[in-house]
């Protein structure tokens, strides 16, 4: 009887683990092998956001749906006080459809392969990323290295045919938690929380801006952690998260509390906010969607410019 009793409270030990394990859903990252082992297997859908269709054409991972990042509308521009902003989040509607249209349903692990040949490549994987967890679906990967680690090794099977799955039903769970507005960005002004500026350290100091914002330098207090940081020498590989934990201590960045990731347009600030929330593990980062395009529209946004070459 005893021995019974142990053994069905090691079973319902075992139960509570698994819980939150599967809670979690996929790990952020996989390696070419994992893909490699997974080749074929159903409910998993390789999803190919390189840079055009043409290398698309010219050799993708076996069994890839390609989606284009600008022209399937992943990003679309917005506007505020009659302004545009570039680049934010589409009606969750059209997310629905277009993820639907891909073949992907809510049961599907989805694995997002990008070309990999730079930090801004796997940027669009980490933007995708965080669309994907935005919308309520956890099951998400990104492939390490992207096409460029895929192609590196010549045993790796390529397939040049197009291939056009079945549409299914994708229905959101919209997390409104991991976008961060002005009204919570201005809040962190006076509260505290923590402002990451991703952008290149030229751009934080105010030496050049992008034409997509209207004032050169950055939020008040910002901390400066390039989006190009979290990639190995800027190229397609993610560093791991204990590396990048180190780097944030080194930029003296806190790396865990309230947490607000940003850039120009929102797609540097992705590689920030996948790094703390994916790979440090911090649940309490978001990222500013509309990003500086959306701040600098307001006049009276108070920014800080370092450097001044004018």
């Amino acid at each position: 009887m005893l021995k019974n009793l142990k053994m069905a409270g090691m079973a319902l030990l075992l139960t509570v683990i698994a819980i939150p394990a599967m809670a979690t859903g996929a790990n952020p990252l996989v390696d070419t092998a994992w893909v490699k082992s997974n080749l074929g297997k159903s409910g998993v859908v390789f999803l190919d956001v390189t840079s055009n269709p043409g290398a698309y054409a010219r050799g993708h991972i076996p069994g890839a749906v390609y989606t284009h990042y600008k022209n399937d509308k992943w990003r679309v521009d917005g506007k505020k006080n009659g302004s545009k902003v570039a680049g934010v989040l589409p009606p969750v509607a059209n997310l629905e459809k277009l993820i639907g249209k891909l073949g992907i349903g809510n049961g599907d692990h989805v694995v997002i392969v990008a070309n990999g040949s730079g930090a801004a490549d796997m940027g669009t994987a980490t933007r995708l990323y965080w669309t994907f967890l935005v919308l309520g679906h956890e099951r998400v990967s990104i492939m390490n290295g992207g096409m460029s680690a895929w192609n590196g090794d010549k045993a790796n099977p390529l397939e040049t045919a197009a291939n056009k799955p079945a549409a299914k039903t994708f229905k959101a769970r919209f997390n409104d938690a991991l976008i961060a507005t002005s009204q919570e960005v201005t809040a962190a002004l006076e509260d505290g929380a923590t402002l990451i500026d991703s952008r290149p350290a030229d751009q934080n100091l105010g030496i050049n801006k992008s034409g997509k914002v209207r004032a050169y330098g950055t939020i008040p207090g910002a901390i400066s952690v390039p989006g190009a940081y979290m990639t190995v020498s800027g190229g397609g590989q993610i560093r791991d998260g204990g590396a990048i934990e180190r780097l944030y201590k080194m930029s003296n960045a806190p790396t865990r509390g309230k947490s607000i990731t940003f850039c120009n347009t929102g797609h540097w600030a992705s590689l920030g906010w996948f790094a703390e929330y994916a790979l440090m593990g911090n649940k309490e980062s978001s990222m500013y969607d509309g990003s500086l395009a959306e701040w600098t529209i307001d006049d009276n946004a108070p920014m800080e410019r370092h450097v001044s070459l004018d």
